[in-house]
């Protein structure tokens, strides 16, 4: 499997937090997007590889793309920060065999069916149940906004 360091919910997906905080702070040499809409958006696509930092690649795929590549093997100095949209592509991966052992949320704004869930993040009700079902397979879901922030953990907002 991947060296995963980070797999991050965020809609934005790359921007300054990922950019300028969370990718040297964890040494990120490689960005990977999990997303079939994003996938499918060759524009979308191109504008999200440059906005990473120098030197960090960027792939983006389809979720069964991304699960799958991410089960492989890759070089040994490799650092993975995976980021999707929301958590619902997460629980796709785990149910397809990847190995997820932490998701981090980070900023889900309030749209269509979402309301609060925890600080900065909210979740329409398929959200909710699969923060729920990753953490009853083993999964630590928790809201961190930058590293330095105090880490809230899910299980207390999931009923």
């Amino acid at each position: 499997m991947r060296n995963i360091v980070l797999a991050r919910v965020d809609d934005r997906l790359i921007h300054g937090e990922v950019v300028s905080v969370w990718t040297p702070s964890l040494s990120v040499n490689r960005i990977v997007i999990a997303d079939d809409g994003v996938a499918a958006d060759k524009f979308n696509s191109k504008v999200l590889k440059v906005l990473a930092p120098a030197g960090v690649k960027v792939n983006v795929y389809t979720v069964e793309e991304a699960g799958e590549k991410m089960k492989t093997e890759g070089p040994a100095t490799e650092r993975v920060m995976v980021l999707a949209k929301t958590p619902v592509t997460f629980l796709r991966m785990a149910e397809k065999g990847l190995a997820i052992k932490e998701v981090n949320l980070g900023g889900m704004g309030i749209r269509e069916e979402r309301t609060p869930f925890i600080k900065n993040v909210a979740c329409n009700p398929e959200e909710v149940d699969s923060i729920r079902k990753m953490m009853e397979k083993g999964v630590r879901v928790y809201y961190q906004l930058v590293p330095e922030q105090q880490i809230i953990e899910a299980s207390g907002y999931v009923k």
